[in-house]
């Protein structure tokens, strides 16, 4: 993959939003957004990138979230709400009036709130291994992870200032990688994400970056009161080995699109939850499916 670009917008004091589309615009196809998942960057979706029936399908535009990967602001303070009014104006920027969003784990709630913000430009939305609630005892009770017990040790460790040679420990990534992809991450792909990470989490501002990522992991607003404002079709994938947030979980929430045009979820046989890197062959035909069906 070549190197992820920038784009300027006004939001959050102005700020440059890490990107890259799968190949030059073309007009005559709608745009698929991908929303990464949790201090990772758009190079989680190097499975969608190389899919070609997916490229021939739509434009495909990956952004990465405040705090993550190249996106930088000049306010130190952001929350998803700001990644998903952020996405929206790159969109502007580019000239892109309308578009499918897709979003692993965190993703998916920027995913969701893009929606909401903008139901005439968002057309359809992917959720990938998410859960539409804050970390509450309701969704513990529904077989999700204690996502505060996970952050809040990382949260305390990152509060002191650091020097420039500072970069993310790998226990810290292996961490992430061990709830995303399982115990079975191949050697290369656990040392590609070590580089990756440590490129995008170094010196002062990148702890800062990552400690800023963890509380808002930790203490983000839920959804469930916001979700009949979701008017697109939505399309949900769960795999059953997900460790973080539960099939069940996203059973129970189905119901709360209620003004949905089609809300459905798909269960991916032991599909771990950073989905769209576990299982792509699943995940990209069914986006082809959707984006077919609703474009």
């Amino acid at each position: 993959m070549s190197n992820t670009e920038t784009i300027t917008v006004p939001h959050l004091g102005s700020s440059t939003i890490g990107y890259k589309l799968g190949k030059a615009y073309d007009a005559s196809l709608p745009t698929l957004v991908m929303v990464n998942s949790f201090t990772t960057s758009v190079e989680l979706y190097r499975p969608q990138f190389t899919d070609e029936q997916l490229l021939a399908t739509a434009n495909l535009l990956a952004l990465e979230p405040y705090g993550h990967g190249q996106t930088r602001a000049s306010y130190e303070q952001f929350t998803y709400w700001d990644s998903a009014i952020a996405n929206l104006q790159v969109l502007d920027a580019l000239g892109i009036s309308e578009a499918f969003v897709l979003g692993t784990s965190q993703g998916g709630w920027v995913a969701a709130r893009m929606a909401m913000l903008a139901p005439r430009t968002v057309k359809g939305i992917i959720l990938l291994g998410t859960s539409m609630d804050y970390e509450s005892q309701r969704s513990r009770d529904l077989g999700c992870w204690d996502g505060i017990s996970f952050c809040t040790p990382a949260i305390e460790a990152l509060a002191e200032s650091v020097g420039d040679d500072w970069v993310i420990p790998v226990e810290l990534v292996d961490a992430v990688l061990q709830e995303g992809f399982g115990d079975n991450v191949p050697p290369e792909e656990r040392t590609f994400w070590h580089a990756t990470h440590q490129n995008s989490y170094a010196g002062d501002a990148g702890r800062e970056r990552l400690r800023i990522s963890t509380i808002n992991l930790r203490d983000r607003d839920g959804l469930h009161g916001r979700l009949d404002r979701v008017q697109c079709p939505v399309l949900r994938m769960h795999g059953t080995a997900d460790p973080v947030y539960s099939v069940a979980n996203a059973e129970d929430e189905g119901q709360l699109f209620v003004n949905s045009a089609d809300a459905q979820l798909r269960v991916v046989q032991g599909g771990r939850h950073f989905l769209s890197a576990s299982d792509p062959g699943e995940v990209n035909t069914a986006t082809v499916e959707f984006v077919n069906r609703w474009k």
